[in-house]
């Protein structure tokens, strides 16, 4: 998602390549990105990729994921209106493949629900019977039914979603014969451990695995924020309005994660990146780098295997600051 706002087409056409010479074989977007949203900046990630892939050989071997947008009355700019209708779904992925270059998509996702519910930082559900929310999931999923008979997609996933999401999701492909919800697509990282609570059992009894985005805490784990002035080029720095991991509890918890870190002589992006490899429910973490040396370094995290020392003190940590950041 830093396509085309921290990352020119050259660094990430390298980032990539690097990555699949890597053994990477699972790209993540959407078509929102670049971050921060902006109408000048829109669609870029998905035309750098789609640059990429309209020069390799192997696009059967990459798996592609791509995000249709939920209501914002802030990201007009994408399309007009922003929900889940057919029409809708239609047009975005259209417009995906268009900038991807490519015929289909993998997987495809809802960036966040269109319903009012809990997510992008929400702790608790309230409820609003305001609300003018009519509950179309079927709908949803007959659209995504035909757009898999028409080879535009394979399979498709959830994000920011609740457990009644998915349930929901899971029931109702059930009893009507349609595709499965394959993914969710959630925040999951040592500041922000809330998936284990509701999504962690049936993520693994139903089989939709997580996808960990924001497994850095937007750079907060890597112990930059805590080593000297701020790093000039980081996204904190950059762009303070990203409150989510940068509270004072967040700061407080990273500093205890980085003393680990220290002690058993690893880099904290490493230990935090390790973390959420071995857990039971993950399907796949997503990374993301602004630099190279960044992404060797959130690579080679899939080599390092935590002791029962290190995760103890890890769950010392998270009892006395759970989820700062939620």
């Amino acid at each position: 998602m830093t396509y085309g706002e921290q990352n020119t087409e050259t660094e990430a056409h390298e980032q990539l390549n690097y990555a699949i010479e890597q053994g990477v074989n699972f790209i993540d977007t959407a078509e929102l990105y670049a971050v921060p949203a902006k109408a000048e900046n829109n669609g870029l990630t998905e035309k750098y990729i789609g640059t990429w892939l309209k020069e390799r050989k192997d696009r059967d071997k990459i798996i592609v994921a791509t995000k249709i947008a939920g209501p914002s009355p802030n990201l007009k700019f994408i399309r007009d209106p922003l929900n889940f209708s057919r029409e809708q779904i239609e047009t975005a992925i259209d417009g995906s493949l268009k900038r991807l270059q490519t015929d289909y998509v993998d997987l495809y996702q809802l960036h966040w629900p269109e319903r009012n519910t809990n997510f992008f930082g929400k702790r608790g559900y309230f409820h609003l019977d305001a609300n003018k929310w009519q509950d179309n999931l079927l709908e949803v999923l007959q659209v995504f039914d035909d757009l898999v008979k028409a080879g535009k997609i394979r399979y498709f996933g959830i994000s920011n979603e609740t457990a009644w999401g998915l349930m929901r999701f899971v029931k109702l492909a059930e009893e009507n014969q349609l595709p499965k919800c394959m993914s969710i697509q959630n925040p999951y990282n040592l500041l922000n451990r809330t998936y284990e609570i509701g999504l962690a059992e049936p993520s693994i009894r139903e089989g939709v695995g997580l996808m960990a985005y924001s497994p850095m805490a937007f750079g907060m784990l890597s112990g930059k924020y805590h080593r000297g002035p701020k790093p000039e080029k980081g996204r904190l720095t950059l762009y303070p309005n990203f409150g989510r991991y940068n509270s004072e509890n967040s700061k407080k918890a990273t500093q205890s994660y980085l003393d680990i870190a220290d002690k058993y002589g690893m880099s904290l992006a490493q230990m935090s990146l390790a973390f959420i490899n071995r857990q039971p429910f993950l399907t796949s973490n997503i990374i993301g780098a602004t630099t190279m040396s960044q992404l060797k370094e959130n690579i080679a995290s899939i080599d390092i295997d935590l002791s029962e020392e290190i995760l103890k003190e890890i769950e010392e940590v998270h009892n006395q600051i759970p989820n700062p950041a939620p």
